[in-house]
C-alpha cells in the first residue's frame, strides 16, 4: 500500500479493531484513519463468516412419511393408587404427554368431569407416595403441580414437535456426531480436563483461534452458532430424555463463543440488541460476571 503498512501492522490493526473504534485504532497505531478503514474493509474480518455459519448449521429438514408423528394409541388405564380420581388424573396426564392434539383435547374435556379439586388430588397422591416411599423426598416431589394439565400439554406438544424435527433433520442418526462436533474434537485433540471435566479455557481459546476459517467474525456469527448448540441439545433431549450434556469439546466451543460476545464489537445497534435479546432468553444472564463484560462491550 502507498502508506507502506507492513503485514504486522495490518494484523495488529485488525486485531485492535475487534475491541476499539476506527479512530482509537488509528491513534494507537499511528496509521491514518482512512488507511485503517481501508484495511478493515478489505480484510473481510468484520463481515459474517459463511464458512463458520455453514459448519454450525443444522441439516435441512427432509419431510417424509416416516418423519411425521404417528398417532399413538391411548395409554392403558391402570389402578395405580387405588384412589379412582387420583388414578384418573394420572391417566389423563399420560394421555396429554403423548403430545397429540386430538388426545390432548379429549383429555382436557375428560378432566372437567373430575369433581374433586385437583389440589386435593395432588395432596392425596403425595400422601400415597410418602407412604409407599418413606423418607424419599424426591418421590413426594413428583406430585407437584399434578393437576396442571395445561402446562403439561404445552411442553408435550413442544416435545413432539422437536422429535419430529429431529427425525426430519437427522433421520436415525440423531445422536451421531455432527461435522461441528467432529471439528471441535479435532481442534481440541489431546487437551485433558484440568478440574475433572472442563478443559482449560486459555488452551481452548488458543486452539480455536488457530483455526480462523471457523472463527465467528461478528456478534451475529456468535449468536448463530450459540443457537445451533442450543437447538442440537434440545432436539436430542426430546428424543431421549436426559440425553446428557454435550461432549466436553463441544461444550468448550459453546462457552468460548459465548465469551466472544464480550470481545467482538457490535457493528450497529441492531446487532447489539440481538445480543441483549439472546441473553434475556438463553438462561445465561445468571452468569453475572460474563454478562457484565458483554454489556460493557455492547455499550462501548
Amino acid at each position: 500500500m502507498k502508506q507502506g503498512v507492513s503485514d504486522y501492522q495490518r494484523s495488529r490493526i485488525i486485531e485492535l479493531r475487534r475491541r476499539h473504534s476506527f479512530r482509537e485504532v488509528a491513534q494507537m497505531t499511528g496509521v491514518p484513519l482512512g488507511t485503517v478503514k481501508t484495511i478493515i474493509s478489505r480484510s473481510g474480518a468484520f463481515r459474517d463468516n459463511p464458512v463458520q455459519r455453514a459448519l454450525f448449521t443444522l441439516p435441512p429438514m427432509q419431510i417424509t412419511a416416516g418423519t411425521s408423528p404417528a398417532v399413538q394409541e391411548l395409554p392403558k388405564q391402570q389402578a395405580v393408587t387405588g384412589d379412582r380420581d387420583v388414578d384418573a388424573l394420572l391417566w389423563l396426564r399420560e394421555v396429554v404427554s403423548t403430545g397429540h392434539p386430538t388426545h390432548i383435547d379429549a383429555a382436557m374435556e375428560a378432566a372437567k368431569r373430575i369433581k374433586t379439586p385437583f389440589k386435593e388430588l395432588e395432596l392425596r397422591y403425595r400422601s400415597w407416595l410418602q407412604a409407599k416411599h418413606p423418607n424419599n423426598m424426591f418421590a413426594a416431589l413428583s406430585s407437584f403441580d399434578l393437576g396442571n394439565l395445561e402446562s403439561l400439554a404445552k411442553s408435550s406438544v413442544q416435545k413432539l414437535a422437536r422429535q419430529t424435527e429431529a427425525r426430519a433433520r437427522f433421520g436415525d442418526r440423531v445422536f451421531s456426531l455432527t461435522d461441528a462436533e467432529l471439528f471441535c474434537e479435532s481442534a481440541l485433540d489431546g487437551l485433558e480436563p484440568w478440574d475433572g471435566f472442563d478443559l482449560n479455557k486459555a488452551e481452548v481459546a488458543a486452539r480455536f483461534r488457530a483455526r480462523p476459517e471457523q472463527m465467528p467474525n461478528t456478534l451475529s456469527d456468535c449468536i448463530h452458532e450459540l443457537q445451533y448448540w442450543n437447538d442440537l441439545y434440545w432436539l436430542r433431549n426430546a428424543c431421549e430424555q436426559y440425553a446428557g450434556d454435550p461432549a466436553p469439546e463441544a461444550s468448550a466451543r459453546d462457552w468460548f463463543v459465548f465469551e466472544l460476545l464480550a470481545e467482538i464489537r457490535p457493528r450497529h445497534k441492531d446487532e447489539a440488541k440481538a445480543v441483549i435479546r439472546y441473553l434475556s432468553i438463553s438462561g445465561r444472564a445468571d452468569h453475572r460476571q460474563d454478562c457484565d463484560r458483554i454489556i460493557d462491550n455492547l455499550i462501548g
